[in-house]
């Protein structure tokens, strides 16, 4: 069992930047999870923003956020980062980090076994 703790979030300019950092804890070393990263802006359904292997080395973006978003983890720090760079007023949410047993990519909700709090991301025009 993992527990997960994003930080990070804040209110940012169109045009900013911010990395977002999910944390965990528990008796399984994150470094034997997929991660991914979804948000959920108000009266919208959970969507997928990113994912990354157990071993780091395959990652997948949903549209919206390639070419600015970037994932990535630091396995003796038990922790995935999101670098999102020139954020726009649409990338408003609350961001989420989830950890997935089978390590792999996976961009559904139903994928993942265990989910963090979430972070505020609010970026003004």
């Amino acid at each position: 069992q993992v527990q997960l703790v994003e930080s990070g979030g804040g209110l940012v300019q169109a045009g900013g930047s911010l990395r977002l950092a999910c944390a965990a804890s528990g008796r399984t070393p994150l470094s034997r999870y997929g991660v991914g990263w979804f948000r959920q802006a108000p009266g919208k359904e959970r969507e997928f923003v990113a994912v990354i292997t157990w071993n780091g080395r395959s990652t997948l973006y949903a549209d919206s956020v390639k070419g600015r978003g970037t994932i990535s983890r630091d396995n003796a720090k038990n922790t995935v980062y999101l670098q999102m760079n020139s954020l726009k007023p649409e990338d408003t949410a609350v961001y989420y980090c989830a950890a997935d047993r089978q390590g792999v990519i996976s961009t559904v909700t139903y994928g993942y076994d265990y989910w963090g709090q979430g972070t505020q991301v609010t970026v003004s025009s």
